[in-house]
């Protein structure tokens, strides 16, 4: 059986850092963005934090969690956190956070029964395609990885996804999908987002 997360799972995901262009995240939300992860390796902790804050001001009732650090998702009151494989464990991070969303990121139906049992309400997935918004990243799974394992935990596809596949993404048996590239990449991020939202609805 699916897991039902705490709170309601985003269809479309949109990773934000420091670099990008913050002032057009009101917008972002208000075409229909429903989810935003932070993820900003090189920000300190106090930097992360701001951050955070400044996102979830910005997004209103959209749902925001923090890559891999479940304190600042806590200390900026986020709705949850992302861990990788090499993040605090997902059953510590369940203790510390009971309330919040917690997701892992996973290659495979092992993976996501792994996360499913550790407490996870949900499983970041791939890379579904190739993706030049992060260096040293595995084989692109394909979608048909997808309907492996969506029947364990809701899953949300990321990984060279954009407008133009995010619906066969979505066919295959993903909840969602997440994207960074496919908005801030683009010469007009707004008007990116909402054909994104149209091809997840």
């Amino acid at each position: 059986m699916v897991a039902v997360p705490p709170r309601v799972l985003p269809r479309l995901f949109c990773l934000v850092s420091s670099d990008d262009d913050l002032s057009l995240l009101p917008r972002l939300a208000g075409v229909g963005i429903d989810g935003f992860q932070v993820r900003d390796k090189g920000a300190t902790t106090r930097e992360l934090i701001a951050l955070t804050a400044r996102i979830r001001s910005a997004v209103g009732s959209a749902c925001l969690v923090v890559d891999d650090r479940i304190d600042v998702a806590l200390a900026a009151g986020a709705d949850g956190v992302h861990l990788g494989a090499e993040d605090l464990p997902m059953a510590a991070a369940r203790r510390l956070g009971p309330d919040l969303l917690i997701g892992a990121t996973c290659r495979g139906r092992g993976a996501v029964q792994v996360a499913r049992e550790a407490g996870a309400d949900y499983a970041g997935f791939g890379p579904i395609y190739a993706s030049a918004s992060k260096s040293g990243l595995p084989v692109p799974l394909g979608p048909g990885a997808i309907a492996e394992a969506s029947d364990v935990l809701p899953l949300i596809a990321i990984g060279g996804i954009d407008a133009e596949n995010a619906g066969g993404v979505r066919g295959a048996g993903a909840h969602g999908v997440a994207v960074i590239g496919a908005i801030w990449r683009q010469p007009d991020p707004v008007q990116a987002a909402k054909e994104l939202v149209a091809s997840v609805a």
